[in-house]
């Protein structure tokens, strides 16, 4: 199977892990901070990759180069979680999601405006399709607006501007990614991202006290920690050689399975009703990724 075909399938993949990871999420995010949480998904990811990244040898990373994928990961993984918490504290979860899922459509147009990617309408449209796809997932109140007066109007631009920051962030990261991914195996640079976002992370966690005491989290709580950060650990080097091997475009466009994963599981795991928004929502977001990738 060529390059390109297994990083299509990784995407895939990613997609699926991050609608797992959201499900995982509602398990453990009562009892931690969502800040401590990132910080213990990645920095037990960390520890998962620095025996591997130790056995394939001490990687030869020119200088000029630590520092930007440095700030590529703490882009990624500190201010984009940043942003999407402050979203959430402002706007419902699936109007946020909905405006997360600009994802792709940012990543194409930063693509074509930085020459990395052509603007083609064949893959407009399917990431079209798809945002839809992941609007009916969501249901009506993703984009029905709030009446709750001037305030709310307020909060809703400020959360909105919030979650399109995050995208936007997430958009750049894609694209900006790459051409250290085609300089230096995808291992080493997943480490030094992660790395460099656990110590961003751990500055954050400190207003939330994650270090005035060890977290009390219950079994289940644990058990959902640590498969976020085995899932987050693999899947972060499954993304980044999907974004190695293929055009940033249609490797986030994936991110559309992570709602519809999401909506799945939360049926079978949480009892959560399975609508005909999310079924059809499902084959809008199969219909865009087979137009885009036709």
């Amino acid at each position: 199977m060529s390059p390109y075909r297994l990083a299509i399938l990784a995407a895939a993949a990613t997609g699926i892990q991050v609608g797992a990871n959201i499900v995982a999420t509602r398990f453990a995010v009562g009892q931690i901070g969502p800040i401590s949480l990132a910080l213990l998904r990645y920095a037990i990811g960390c520890l998962i990759l620095a025996p591997v990244v130790l056995a394939i040898g001490r990687p030869r990373f020119a200088c000029r180069d630590i520092a930007p994928i440095a700030v590529l990961g703490i882009l990624q993984f500190g201010v984009l979680i940043a942003l999407l918490n402050l979203a959430l504290q402002y706007i419902p979860a699936a109007r946020a999601s909905l405006i997360f899922a600009t994802f792709p459509l940012l990543t194409l147009v930063l693509g074509a405006a930085t020459r990395r990617e052509s603007l083609s309408a064949r893959v407009t449209i399917g990431v079209t399709i798809s945002i839809l796809g992941v609007a009916l997932t969501l249901g009506e109140s993703a984009v029905i607006a709030d009446t709750g007066g001037p305030d709310a109007d307020i909060d809703a631009w400020i959360g909105a501007g919030a979650a399109l920051g995050a995208a936007f962030t997430g958009a750049v990261c894609s694209v900006l990614y790459r051409p250290y991914l085609q300089r230096y195996p995808t291992l080493p640079v997943g480490f030094v991202a992660m790395a460099a976002s656990v110590a961003f992370l751990a500055v954050l966690a400190t207003g939330e006290g994650f270090f005035n005491a060890w977290p009390q989290l219950d079994t289940i709580a644990w058990a959902a920690v640590l498969f976020i950060a085995v899932s987050s650990a693999g899947g972060y080097l499954v993304w980044l050689y999907a974004l190695r091997h293929a055009p940033p475009t249609r490797v986030t466009m994936f991110l559309g399975l992570s709602p519809v994963t999401a909506a799945l599981l939360g049926t079978l795991l949480l009892g959560e009703p399975l609508t005909a928004g999310v079924v059809g929502g499902l084959v809008l977001v199969v219909a865009g990724l087979g137009v885009a990738l036709r």
